[in-house]
């Protein structure tokens, strides 16, 4: 096996995300390209990479011939946007599809929504469904938003998520004893 990468919120074919969140794109078509030139830019089809909710506004022959064109085994967690039983996206084909946050490594849960996750908590939370909010940080030490519009549109790699990650705890760490 590869490199695992990660992405939320793509919304293959929904106009309206682009304008609701600002995507510089003129128009769904234009944006599907970029997703899919993105995607298979770093990604291999020895790696995996997980579609952290909100794949598309498609119908299934569109959706399917979306993922078939994408690069690596595709593992979707199903956001509020994915209406359909788990066994459609199956049948589009997607490798494995959760309908729920998944443990990944031991360590790290990936859901579509941001999960509160306390201090004490031996966990980190991978996540999408808040796109550009700025309430919500990129990183922090124990949180990474996979949403498309914070990583360039392109999945990232676990090490990048871990790199960040790091840096935060860094940061908070200078913070801490600047403070004392």
């Amino acid at each position: 096996m590869g490199k695992s990468f990660f992405i939320a919120d793509t919304h293959f074919g929904h106009d309206a995300i682009i304008r609701y969140e600002n995507r510089p794109f003129a128009n769904a078509e234009e944006q599907d390209k970029v997703l899919i030139e993105n995607w298979n830019s770093v990604v291999t089809d020895e790696d995996e990479v997980f579609l952290v909710g909100d794949f598309s506004a498609y119908d299934k022959e569109k959706n399917t011939e979306i993922v078939n064109s994408l690069k690596g085994r595709k593992i979707l967690i199903i956001g509020n946007h994915d209406t359909e039983d788990p066994q459609y996206y199956l049948d589009c084909g997607f490798d494995e599809v959760y309908r729920f946050p998944i443990l990944f490594k031991g360590f790290f849960l990936v859901s579509h929504e941001p999960l509160y996750l306390n201090t004490n908590m031996p966990y980190a939370n991978i996540y999408g469904h808040v796109h550009a909010n700025p309430s919500y940080k990129d990183a922090s030490i124990q949180s990474f938003c996979v949403s498309a519009e914070r990583i360039n549109f392109t999945p990232i790699p676990m090490e990048g998520i871990g790199a960040a990650m790091a840096k935060a705890r860094a940061e908070a760490g200078e913070r801490a004893v600047k403070n004392k």
